[in-house]
C-alpha cells in the first residue's frame, strides 16, 4: 500500500496525453492513463512506451457513475487510495455548430460539470494524505463569470456558496438554456464557460470542505487554466502546444510535501488569478 498513484481522467489525447507524459518523467509513482474508450486509451499508453515511458491504462467514462465507482474501488484496493486525481476529461461543441443552445447547455454541463463533481465526490474519500487533485477549467470560466448578472457573480464569487446551490444554479442554467429565457435570467451564451465556471467555484467549495474536514491530512486542490492550446477541442491555431498547456496542471500535481497554498485557487501560468 505505499506506492503512489497519480490518476488523469481523458488523457488518450491532447492536454490529458500531454499530462500523462510529464507526469512518467516526473512522478515517482504509477501514472494511470484514462479514457472511455479502451481501444483509444490502449494507443495512447502504447505511443508513450515506445518513447521509453511506464504509464498504466485504466478504462474510465466519468459520465458513466458505474464505471466512476468501479475505478475507485479499483484503486482503492489496489493502492489505498489516490495521491494525484487530475480531472482532465471534458468537452465543448465548435463555435460553427448549429445544435440547438438548450441541447449544447444540457450536454457541456454533463459532461464538464456534473461527471466531473460526480467524480470528485467518489474519489475524495480516498485521496491520500498529502494528495493533490487538479481540476482542469479554463479561462472561459472567468470570461463567463463576468458576462453574468450582478446577482449570480456574487453567488459564484461568495465564500459561503454550498455544492447544493451551484447544482442547483446549474441546473437553472440547463433548464433556461433549453426555454430560451437564459439571456433574461442573467446568463451568458456560453455552455462551455459556465460549465467550467461551474468547476472553478466547485474547487473552491471542496478546498474549503477539505480544510474543514481534513485539515491534518494537508490536501491541496485546485482549477487551473492550461491556456489557449491546439488540440482537437480548441484547434489547429490555438498558441500553445499540449506541452506548454500540461505545464500548470502538472506544477500543481507535484506541489511539494508540507506547501499549503495554493489551495481552493483558479491557477493559469503557474500563478493564482483573481476570482
Amino acid at each position: 500500500m505505499t506506492q503512489t498513484i497519480a490518476l488523469v481522467t481523458g488523457s488518450n489525447k491532447g492536454i490529458g496525453l500531454a499530462i500523462v507524459q510529464s507526469l512518467c518523467k516526473q512522478y515517482g509513482g504509477d501514472v494511470y492513463l484514462s479514457s472511455r474508450d479502451v481501444g483509444r486509451g490502449t494507443a495512447a499508453v502504447e505511443k508513450l512506451q515506445s518513447e521509453g515511458l511506464k504509464p498504466f491504462f485504466r478504462q474510465l467514462d466519468i459520465t458513466d457513475p458505474e464505471s466512476v465507482r468501479a475505478a475507485r474501488d479499483f484503486f482503492k484496493e489496489k493502492y489505498g487510495g489516490v495521491d494525484v486525481l487530475i480531472n482532465n476529461a471534458g468537452m465543448a461543441f465548435k463555435v460553427a455548430d448549429t445544435t440547438p443552445f438548450g441541447t449544447q447547455a444540457k450536454v457541456t454541463l454533463k459532461t464538464n460539470f456534473f461527471a466531473t463533481r460526480d467524480m470528485c465526490n467518489e474519489f475524495l474519500p480516498i485521496i491520500k494524505p498529502g494528495g493533490r487533485v487538479v481540476n482542469v477549467s479554463s479561462i472561459m470560466s472567468s470570461i463567463a463569470l463576468n458576462r453574468c448578472s450582478p446577482e449570480l457573480q456574487a453567488r459564484f464569487r461568495s465564500s459561503d456558496i454550498t455544492e447544493e446551490e451551484l447544482v442547483g444554479l446549474m441546473e437553472r442554467f440547463v433548464k433556461e438554456a433549453q426555454d430560451g429565457v437564459h439571456s433574461k435570467g442573467g446568463w451568458p451564451d456560453t455552455a462551455y464557460g459556465i460549465s467550467k465556471t461551474g468547476v472553478t467555484v466547485l474547487s473552491r467549495i471542496h478546498a474549503r470542505k477539505l480544510r474543514q474536514e481534513r485539515p491534518a491530512d494537508q490536501i491541496l486542490l485546485n482549477a487551473c487554466c492550461p491556456g489557449w492550446v491546439r488540440t482537437d477541442m480548441a484547434g489547429p491555431k490555438a498558441t500553445k502546444s499540449p506541452e506548454e498547456g500540461a505545464i500548470t496542471p502538472v506544477y500543481l500535481a507535484l506541489l511539494p510535501a508540507g506547501a499549503e497554498e495554493p489551495h481552493g485557487q483558479f491557477v493559469s501560468d503557474k500563478m493564482v488569478q483573481p476570482w
